[in-house]
């Protein structure tokens, strides 16, 4: 596995080299949204707003909007200004007690690996938040901008959980007090045993994706009795490695009535076929 983010640990004068890898991984199903008379892909395109006009790659920048319709615009070279050290270090402000963290703060987590001459120092860092019984709250940059995190030991490797900043989170009391209602004993007590009865030890394997699991079984299914449908959509002709495949690409040009254009460029043919060979070889 790639590393996503390569770096130390700043650990009071301590720097520990380390790697970042990601700690889970998601394969949603994936659908293409279609033109229903063709089956046509329908693509996402950048288009400005100004005039609708679709903007290539090239020609787009990332801007800050500081006041209404006016930008400051960054570059490359910009971002790359910033604090290099910063960019490549996990400083870690403080230790506290992983309970006193409310969940709703933690955000995505990654495993962090130790770099080359880090083993030591990656071995010391783990013990001492298991006999302390600490996490270690830190910042890192990634993506361009700066997280609150929190190093936890899991089995023998460190994880780096990213955290949401306070300001990042709603209070409730932006919503509002819930309506309060009278519980009379005989509910309270039902609901404790409800709870008591179903309480099990915490097992992350009992729980599957059955949404997922249900829509890939319909898929299949719809695929075995012939519930499909065909594109028809032109795909882009390309030349193929074996000469047939050219055949087919002459004998097609000419039943489109266009064989005239195509074969009087017969050298890029020409040309084409021998790096399909040369590729093949």
């Amino acid at each position: 596995m790639r590393a996503l983010w390569k770096g130390t640990i700043s650990f009071g004068l301590v720097t520990i080299p380390v790697k970042l890898y990601p700690a889970i991984k998601t394969e949603p199903l994936r659908f293409k949204f279609l033109r229903r008379s063709d089956l046509s892909p329908i693509t996402n395109k950048r288009v400005a707003v100004t005039d609708q006009k679709e903007v290539p790659w090239d020609q787009v920048v990332r801007g800050y909007e500081y006041e209404k319709g006016k930008f400051v615009i960054l570059k490359d070279e910009d971002f790359d200004r910033v604090d290099v050290e910063a960019i490549h270090t996990v400083k870690v402000l403080d230790f506290v007690a992983l309970s006193e963290i409310d969940p709703i703060y933690f955000e995505k987590p990654y495993y962090l690996f130790p770099d080359k001459g880090g083993e030591k120092a990656y071995q010391l860092f783990h013990y001492g938040l298991i006999k302390t019984g600490k996490t270690a709250i830190a910042k890192i940059i990634l993506h361009n901008k700066e997280h609150l995190a929190a190093l936890k030991p899991k089995n023998s490797f460190l994880t780096l959980e990213l955290m949401y900043f306070q300001r990042e989170i709603v209070d409730p009391k932006e919503l509002g007090s819930p309506p309060k209602v009278e519980l009379d004993e005989r509910e309270k007590k039902m609901a404790i045993e409800l709870i008591e009865k179903m309480s099990v030890p915490w097992d992350p394997s009992r729980y599957q994706d059955e949404y997922s699991k249900a829509i890939e079984k319909l898929i299949k299914e719809k695929i075995k009795k012939g519930y499909t449908e065909v594109s028809k959509e032109r795909k882009p002709q390309t030349i193929g490695k074996e000469q047939k495949d050219l055949v087919s690409l002459l004998e097609e040009s000419l039943r489109m009535g266009n064989g005239r254009s195509r074969i009087s460029t017969g050298s890029g043919l020409k040309q084409e076929n021998k790096k399909g060979k040369k590729g093949k070889e």
